[in-house]
């Protein structure tokens, strides 16, 4: 089953390498509605995130609206996400030294945690500025550099990476084909690809091996349940 809110990020993408004023009233905006706490399957990391997942869902929507900004992604841990930072976490190797792109990053919690894991340098892609302000806070608050990069990089080949990450990322046809062939090209370049997803409809498994298995918590007022059965997956090379 789906999650209960939808990913917009198919829909509209916002482009542009630099954030646009207003950034001091965002990050006031996100203290406001979120605390710091960690999530449950990453206790190493703190993060702001939502109590309420719905009362801010509706609130953050009801603001925004007007200015299209798509829904708060970055005020939830979602599964994929806990899952790919508890594997860099207990497998540092991973992406010890080496350059790690994180991509649609929602709140930086896997690129803080391949940071955290030693990683030579972490960046961060979203096309929400509220997602860019969160993962800088995120970041402050975890004491770590993550560079948050605001670019639909699904439009340009892939930036110079060892490592490419990506968290819940197949939940419409649309995007995860478009991802799916983005990927492709960062793992013809050269980078190691791993996914984390809880099973959506879209993942193309024919194309993955599985590296980890994991039961996250989450957010019933988002999932389908209060465990998720999520996997780290590793993109094979293109035929």
């Amino acid at each position: 089953m789906e999650p209960r809110v939808r990913d917009g990020r198919s829909k509209g993408l916002t482009t542009g390498a630099a954030v646009s004023n207003g950034s001091s009233d965002r990050r006031a905006f996100i203290r406001t509605h979120t605390r710091l706490w960690p999530p449950p399957h990453v206790p190493e990391i703190r993060l702001h995130l939502a109590d309420e997942a719905m009362d801010l869902w509706e609130q953050t929507e009801e603001q925004l609206q007007e200015i299209g900004l798509p829904p708060p992604f970055w005020a939830f841990a979602w599964a994929g996400g806990q899952a790919l930072a508890r594997y860099l976490l207990d497998h540092p190797e991973t992406v010890a030294g080496k350059r790690v792109l994180d991509f649609a990053s929602g709140c930086g919690l896997v690129a803080i945690a391949a940071v955290k894991a030693g990683a030579a340098s972490a960046t961060a892609t979203e096309v929400d500025v509220f997602a860019i302000d969160a993962i800088a806070l995120n970041a402050e608050a975890n004491g770590v550099p993550v560079t948050a990069l605001y670019e639909d990089v699904l439009a340009s080949p892939p930036p110079p990476a060892d490592v490419v990450l990506a968290g819940d990322v197949f939940y419409e046809r649309p995007m995860s084909d478009a991802v799916i062939a983005w990927l492709d090209r960062a793992r013809a370049a050269g980078a190691d690809v791993l996914i984390g997803d809880p099973g959506r409809t879209y993942l193309p498994k024919d194309r993955l091996e599985a590296v980890a298995d994991y039961r996250v918590e989450v957010t019933r007022a988002l999932e389908d349940s209060e465990v998720k059965h999520t996997t780290v997956w590793r993109l094979k090379r293109p035929a």
